[in-house]
């Protein structure tokens, strides 16, 4: 460990806030996901891996693996089960035979296009948490800290990845509509 510029009880309080302050909001964040998924036969994980999938296009095994903070077999036995009920694709490129890439299939597409219509018809306790500071702020809450602690132990790639969903998330969201638009057009493997 670097020089240490903290005391002990400082780093046991910082440490027992965080993991206090992390089993609530998970606790939270689990209870809020179980009931948006639970209609569409989804587990936490296969609904992971399905967003996942559907936000990097192409993604390997080891990137699902490592943007949904699982271990590989955990994503690659997930991903096998939703493969078997028509959800995704398993591949391998012409110039990468190593890998194993997971594209999402059109039946996969339009699960997650329809849970993301569906969206509201369950209550989510994290978002009407978050409203009186969106309401005092004008914005959500934007965890920039808690990001760079993220960055710190996962590294910047994990958070290249972490954007990149995102960033499709802000392409592809018609605001018209409330909804996602399409993204697949074929899931031929490149």
């Amino acid at each position: 460990m670097s020089e240490e510029n903290y005391s002990m009880k400082e780093a046991m309080i910082f440490s027992q806030r965080v993991a206090q302050m992390s089993k609530a909001l998970w606790k939270a964040v689990e209870k809020d996901w179980q009931k948006w998924i639970k209609p569409y036969d989804l587990n936490i994980n296969e609904h992971h891996i399905l967003w996942i999938s559907y936000h990097l296009k192409g993604a390997t095994i080891s990137e699902i693996a490592k943007f949904g903070v699982m271990h590989v077999s955990t994503a690659f036995n997930f991903s096998k089960k939703l493969e078997e009920r028509g959800y995704l694709l398993f591949y391998k490129k012409d110039d990468d035979r190593r890998n194993t890439y997971v594209s999402v299939t059109e039946a996969g597409e339009s699960l997650i296009l329809e849970m993301n219509k569906n969206y509201y018809d369950t209550q989510h306790g994290i978002l009407d948490g978050s409203l009186p500071l969106k309401q005092l702020h004008g914005k959500f809450p934007e965890f920039l800290e808690v990001m760079s602690v993220i960055r710190n132990i996962y590294g910047e790639d994990f958070m290249e990845i972490f954007e990149s969903g995102f960033e499709n998330i802000e392409k592809t969201f018609d605001d018209s509509i409330g909804e996602l638009s399409s993204t697949v057009k074929s899931t031929d493997n490149e």
